[in-house]
C-alpha cells in the first residue's frame, strides 16, 4: 500500500482502476495474479479514513469464486465469523417466527473491513494512490481516456475501469443513468458489548442476522465480530424525511437558539425515530433507545434494474457504479467482487485486445446484474409491503 504521491500530466497507465472498494481491489488483485499491473486511484486519504460497513455474507457462486480467482480463498476462510449465518425473523411483538441455526452453509459471514484488508495486503506496494479524488474523465479517441483529479493533476489510460461506487464519475462516459431514491430510508445504530451491556436485546437478535418487520418499517440487525450489534432502522418514507431530523454531533435548541450537547441531539433523534415504533416490543425499541454513539442516516438508492450501456472503447464499470441496488438481496458486495475478478480474467485472456475483453465481460455482466437487481427490488417491495413477516418466512423456507 502506498501513500499518494503527486501525479504529473505525463502519467500514463495501461490500466487504471478508479475506486479501492472490494470490486476495484478484486480487479487489481486478479490482474496482479496474472502478472498485469494496474494503478488504483482512491479518494480516501488512507485505508482507515472511514468505516467500511459491517458484516457481509459471501456467496459461493460469486464472492467466493472471485476470492479463489484472486488466490485469497484460504485468507478468506480465516476471517469467517463462526455462527454468523444464523438468521431470525421476528414480528414487531418480538415473537420469533422463523429461525435458522448457526450451522455453516455456503454463505459464511465476514467483516467487510477484514475482507478489504486481505485484498489491500495482497497488492504490491504503490498500487493504490490514496487521497486521489477523481473529478471527471474524457475520451481522447482510440479507446484512450484522460482522467482529472481534484488536485489539478491528470493522467491517461488505455483501459479505464470505473469502480467508484453509486455516484461514479466514470459512469457518465457510458450512461446517463443516475441512482434514484428507492423509498426506503435507513438509520444505522450500534450497541457496544451487547452481550454484557444490553443483554435482553442481544439475546433477542441472536448470533447472526435478525429481521423484525411490520408494514412500511423494519429493524434489521447483525451481530458483529467485535460483539457489538449493528442495527439498521428502516422506514418507508419521503426522500426528505431524514433531513428533518438532526443527526449532527451538535444541535440547536429550537426554543432558545443555543447549541446543545451531542448526547442531547442524539437523544432527540432517537425519540423522533421511536415515535414510529411505539407499539413494538421494548427489546426491539432498545436497539434505538440504548444505541451507543451517533446515529447515521442513509438514503437507499438504486440504478434502474435493466441498467446497461453500449460498448464504448476503453472504458467499463463494475460494482455499484454498474448496478447499484438496494441491500435486500445481499448481492452488492458479492457482485462487485465477481465483476472485478471476471473483468481482470478477461483482460488477462486478451492481453493485446482489450476491446474483446471488455465485450466478453459485459456480455456476462448485464444479465447477471439484471437478475440480482430485479431480485433486490422485488424483496424491497414485499419487505416493506403488507404482511412482510409471512412473506419473508416463505422466501427463507423456499430457499434454505
Amino acid at each position: 500500500m502506498s501513500t499518494h504521491a503527486s501525479t504529473h500530466a505525463s502519467t500514463h497507465h495501461p490500466i487504471a482502476v478508479i475506486g479501492a472498494g472490494l470490486g476495484g481491489l478484486a480487479a487489481a488483485r486478479v490482474l496482479h495474479v496474472h502478472g498485469i499491473e494496474a494503478a488504483v486511484y482512491e479518494a480516501d486519504a488512507s485505508p482507515t479514513a472511514r468505516p467500511q460497513g459491517g458484516m457481509l455474507d459471501i456467496h459461493g457462486e460469486s464472492g467466493q469464486a472471485a476470492l479463489r480467482a484472486a488466490g485469497l480463498y484460504e485468507e478468506f476462510r480465516a476471517i469467517v465469523h463462526p455462527g454468523g449465518e444464523a438468521t431470525r425473523i421476528l414480528d414487531k411483538d418480538g415473537t420469533v417466527r422463523h429461525e435458522d441455526g448457526p450451522q455453516e452453509g455456503d454463505r459464511p459471514e465476514v467483516d467487510r473491513n477484514d475482507l478489504r484488508r486481505i485484498l489491500l495486503d495482497s497488492l504490491p506496494e504503490g498500487t493504490i494512490r490514496w487521497g486521489a479524488k477523481v473529478t471527471g474523465a474524457r475520451a481522447l479517441g482510440g479507446g484512450r481516456h484522460e482522467v482529472s483529479l481534484a488536485d489539478g493533476a491528470v493522467f491517461t489510460t488505455d483501459v479505464l475501469i470505473g469502480a467508484d461506487g453509486a455516484w461514479s464519475r466514470i459512469r457518465p462516459l457510458l450512461s446517463p443513468a443516475t441512482p434514484a431514491y428507492t423509498g426506503i430510508s435507513f438509520v444505522e445504530a450500534d450497541l457496544h458489548e451487547a452481550a454484557t451491556r444490553h443483554r435482553a436485546a442481544a439475546e433477542l437478535v441472536g448470533s447472526g442476522s435478525m429481521f423484525a418487520l411490520a408494514e412500511g418499517k423494519g429493524i434489521l440487525t447483525h451481530l458483529e465480530t467485535d460483539g457489538s450489534v449493528h442495527t439498521y432502522v428502516a422506514l418507508k418514507a419521503d426522500e426528505d424525511w431524514l433531513s428533518t431530523i438532526d443527526f449532527t454531533t451538535t444541535g440547536t435548541d429550537t426554543d432558545t437558539g443555543t447549541d446543545i450537547a451531542t448526547d442531547t441531539a442524539t437523544d432527540i433523534a432517537k425519540k423522533t425515530l421511536l415515535t414510529h415504533f411505539e407499539d413494538w416490543d421494548d427489546r426491539l425499541r432498545a436497539l434505538i433507545a440504548d444505541a451507543d454513539g451517533a446515529l447515521v442516516p442513509r438514503l437507499i438508492h438504486a440504478l434502474p434494474v435493466d441498467h446497461r450501456w453500449e460498448r464504448t472503447p476503453g472504458v467499463t464499470l463494475l460494482g455499484d457504479a454498474a448496478h447499484l441496488m438496494s441491500p435486500f438481496a445481499g448481492e452488492g458486495a458479492n457482485l462487485a467482487l465477481l465483476d472485478g475478478a471476471e473483468l481482470a480474467t478477461a483482460l488477462a485472456a486478451h492481453p493485446a485486445d482489450p476491446e474483446s475483453a471488455l465485450t466478453a465481460y459485459e456480455r456476462s455482466l448485464f444479465p447477471r446484474s439484471h437478475r440480482s437487481a430485479g431480485e433486490s427490488a422485488a424483496n424491497l417491495t414485499f419487505m416493506f409491503g403488507p404482511d412482510p413477516v409471512r412473506k419473508l418466512v416463505e422466501l427463507m423456507t423456499s430457499h434454505p
